[in-house]
């Protein structure tokens, strides 16, 4: 058999080389597929980032947290198997650089349980074993998991409503919860988290899923309903930074003194319904904007008060776009907002019916609820902010015609109105009208008209409300094409502190609208944060004898 001859110097040095070079291309290769993997791989559970493990028909049957490096080529943040599934929220919230952290559930199906699988009974967070801590929980056997956690498991029982179903991540100390049957955890997950960033908190069901039932707002049997209009919370992932607060100088906690606000007018005014009028999560300060959506609704479900909401523009600005926080408000207690037609531009075109007093099934007011979407999308020719679409208002026009025959069936006037979030370039009062309230800023209105203020005359809208413009608060009319008054725009005025108002010492504020069926009359003011708190301010009637009218 022929031997090769030997190689020369070069020859090898040659083959070296490229087998390094070979080596050095294939590390690359593996860590980018790794990278790529660690990042932008999307679990089939997933796929929505708020709803990844806690499905009906499900239990829990272990938990555990998983540690990862980015810079790492084998380093894995998930774990390969079909049971287990990862909370799609880094515990540091981005804040660790090299190093991330998600919280995986394990579940199956509560029928395809084994006669001897055991399933998750109870979650504790601390650094010590439970039964150390608590005396009742001595003869309880207790697993210790990464991050502090400790679990109780057991063989599945008779009793469903102590079986955990569900395990959720929310960040901050002031984090809530307001579905039925979760509740978070005292204590904080024990990770590694980086400066001021909001720690991660579990919270858990026990028992099945429980269905949410949509509210049924009803005039009150005096033939009254009040509106209180939030507009501008601007909420955080923890507890906010205040912006322009007064007076100055004193402790002040964004989120905690905002809703702390609007406790205080819900008791004082007990609103039968609430509509936020867009930027209820401050998107730059939100990297889970779950945490902030669900703040407010637990204030309001805490209340039993119905309410609807739209976005603004800050809205989509956290780790949420606007479809998957629809999806997350629409599935809360007491919230009637919904995405609206998916052929309809925008998420959030919809509408609220109210129904008149007694047992009733008519409408007595209607409320359209419209998406004004954020930025231009053509800066270059329209600068600031988006407008409202042909088939946003092709969709309104169409609704209202087509509710406009049920409507008469209502024994006394109906009334209709909408809500947007960006006000229409009609607030610039080209009419050079007289206006009730504060203008304090230009109004950043979008620079193209797409006309709807006239369409919203032309099916009979009375008044129509935003917010975006923190220290605007007024009310001013708007005329039709005879030149008489036909509609009035108002301002909703800004409510959270952790957007701006700094314009000459203005409080953050509400407006109110409230309706009087009896008479067809909408009487509307505001009330203020820091000051005169006690006053209604501006107060004026817009609409009477179900007409618009002016007194300014």
């Amino acid at each position: 058999m022929a031997q090769c001859p030997p190689l020369s110097v070069a020859d090898q040095y040659s083959q070296v080389r490229t087998s390094i070079q070979l080596g050095v291309i294939l590390s690359i290769l593996l860590f980018i597929v790794f990278f790529l993997d660690n990042r932008y791989r999307v679990l089939p559970s997933a796929i929505h980032n708020h709803l990844p493990a806690h499905h009906p028909g499900f239990v829990v049957t272990d938990v555990t947290v998983v540690t990862c490096s980015s810079i790492n080529p084998f380093s894995r943040c998930s774990i390969d198997s079909e049971h287990w599934h990862r909370i799609n929220k880094d515990l540091y919230l981005g804040s660790g650089y090299v190093s991330k952290a998600y919280f995986h559930v394990e579940r199956k199906r509560e029928d395809a349980l084994g006669p001897h699988e055991e399933v998750v009974y109870d979650i504790k967070i601390g650094r010590l074993q439970p039964s150390s801590v608590d005396p009742l929980s001595k003869d309880e056997r207790w697993e210790s998991r990464p991050g502090g956690i400790w679990i109780k498991k057991s063989a599945k029982k008779t009793d469903p409503s102590k079986i955990v179903t569900g395990v959720d991540v929310l960040f901050g100390a002031d984090a809530v919860d307001p579905r039925s049957n979760w509740r978070v955890q005292d204590l904080g997950l024990f990770v590694d988290a980086h400066g001021d960033t909001p720690e991660p908190r579990l919270t858990v069901r026990k028992g099945p899923a429980l269905k949410v039932e949509k509210p049924v707002p009803r005039i009150r049997k005096d033939g009254k309903f009040k509106i209180m209009q939030v507009a501008d919370l601007h909420l955080s992932t923890g507890l906010g930074k205040c912006r322009d607060a007064l007076p100055e100088g004193q402790k002040c906690e964004a989120d905690p003194r905002t809703l702390e606000f609007i406790e205080k007018l819900l008791d004082n005014e007990k609103p039968d319904f609430v509509v936020l009028t867009g930027d209820q999560v401050n998107g730059d300060t939100a990297p889970d904007a779950q945490t902030a959506i669900f703040k407010y609704s637990e204030m309001f479900a805490k209340y039993k008060i119905p309410y609807a909401g739209i976005f603004g523009n800050h809205d989509d600005e956290g780790n949420l776009d606007r479809a998957e926080s629809m999806a997350i408000m629409d599935g809360l207690p007491y919230s009637l907002s919904t995405a609206g037609p998916e052929d309809v531009e925008g998420v959030g075109n919809y509408v609220v019916e109210i129904l008149g007093r007694g047992s009733t099934s008519h409408s007595a007011l209607t409320l359209y609820m419209l998406d004004t979407h954020s930025y231009s999308p053509d800066e270059r020719q329209y600068h600031g902010y988006d407008w409202l679409k042909q088939s946003q208002i092709d969709w309104f026009k169409s609704t209202s015609q087509s509710l406009k025959r049920k409507h008469k069936e209502y024994t006394h006037i109906h009334m209709d109105l909408a809500f947007i979030h960006i006000p229409l370039p009609e607030y610039r009062n080209p009419d050079q009208l007289p206006w009730v309230g504060n203008w304090t800023e230009p109004p950043t209105a979008p620079a193209y008209n797409s006309n709807f203020k006239d369409a919203l005359v032309e099916e009979g809208i009375v008044a129509v409300s935003c917010g975006h413009d923190h220290v605007n608060d007024y009310c001013l009319p708007a005329l039709n094409k005879e030149k008489k008054p036909a509609l009035w725009m108002c301002y909703g005025g800004g409510a959270g502190f952790g957007g701006y108002a700094g314009y000459y010492g203005y409080h953050r504020r509400v407006r109110f609208f409230d309706f009087d069926m009896n008479e067809g009359r909408i009487t509307t003011w505001k009330r203020i944060e820091w000051g005169d708190t006690e006053s209604r301010i501006d107060e004026q009637i817009v609409v009477d004898g179900g007409k618009v009218v002016v007194d300014v």
